[in-house]
């Protein structure tokens, strides 16, 4: 809009008036960036002191009260963008890790572990994709028995855990994904898992697949029991002997 060969602006309603002040405040008040610069620091030192992820809950229990968690973490995230190391959310926790294109300078120093054989990649495969799962479901799919040997072999690397106990017959173990599987494969959460699509183009699935096959889709809170669930027990656990029995005197 002009006025006599000049710009004039339109004038501004008060509710836009309202927010400029307050994004000006947000900007200019010192004592309030202080305080959010306070915080990052903390959140900061909380998860580069911990060995596995931090949740944001447990970060929020040990910052000032009234801090937008958030807030410090995306503040925290943006300023190791471009850095050596990454903050990276795995699952539900916030972790520091090497920068992905950095990950070569890493190869000489790290431990060559023993590769999974192929009957554990396919389980693992598919308690990633189908959990909840029992034995007897994985054996299902994959059209052959399942040793035990393999289940253990998985839970010892940390990748999967038992989750419940289905409300069937025999009441059998259900088994899921860790927050340590996501972390290893870089994945933020099971909805991050490749689709049917990227799997064809990595070469792992036949280009000439049956028209009715289709990849389920993971559940996006794996912690979360499912209505057929029944969640582990002390005594669950002291019969599969991942508990010693309480003794008690007689």
């Amino acid at each position: 809009m002009t006025e006599g060969g000049s710009i004039v602006p339109f004038p501004l309603s008060d509710t836009a008036v309202e927010a400029d002040v307050a994004d000006e405040t947000m900007v200019r008040n010192p004592a309030e960036r202080l305080h959010m610069a306070e915080a990052v620091r903390m959140a900061e030192a909380i998860v580069f002191a911990s060995a596995e992820p931090v949740s944001e809950k447990q970060i929020g229990q040990r910052l000032p009260d009234g801090i937008d968690v958030p807030a410090v973490m995306a503040e925290l995230q943006q300023t190791y963008e471009r850095r050596g190391v990454n903050l990276v959310h795995v699952g539900d926790g916030w972790a520091f890790r090497t920068a992905g294109d950095l990950a070569f300078l890493m190869s000489r120093d790290s431990v060559q572990q023993k590769k999974l054989s192929r009957a554990a990649l396919e389980v693992l495969a598919i308690i990633a994709y189908h959990q909840p799962v029992t034995r007897a479901e994985i054996e299902d799919i994959r059209g052959v028995e399942t040793s035990k040997g393999t289940l253990d072999t998985l839970m010892e690397t940390g990748w999967i855990r038992m989750r419940g106990r289905r409300r069937t017959p025999g009441r059998p173990v259900t088994y899921g994904t860790t927050d340590s599987f996501l972390d290893h494969f870089a994945l933020e959460e099971l909805r991050d898992l490749p689709g049917i699509d990227e799997l064809k183009g990595a070469g792992l699935l036949s280009t000439r697949m049956p028209a009715n096959f289709s990849i389920p889709v993971p559940p996006s809170d794996p912690d979360l029991l499912t209505d057929d669930e029944d969640p582990m027990t002390d005594v669950d656990l002291e019969e599969l002997g991942l508990l010693t029995p309480k003794v008690t005197d007689d």
